[in-house]
């Protein structure tokens, strides 16, 4: 993963847990054939297009309620 990409993620998503939750999750959409919701002129892996993602405001996440 580009450190410049983790350090623009964080600034949208300051908690670093619920960051890696997020990217993780992505990544396994990623993985399963979901598009990604950016273009890249630069081949990007999957870990990388999920933080661009998070930081160009294309993906969101919500905290759900504990049980």
């Amino acid at each position: 993963m580009r450190d410049d990409y983790i350090k623009e993620a964080q600034k949208v998503i300051t908690d670093p847990n619920i960051l890696v939750n997020v990217v993780s999750r992505r990544v396994k959409q990623l993985r399963h054939g979901n598009r990604p919701l950016v273009e890249s002129l630069e081949k990007l892996n999957l870990e990388d297009i999920a933080l661009r993602e998070i930081i160009e405001g294309k993906i969101s996440y919500e905290i759900g309620e504990e049980a």
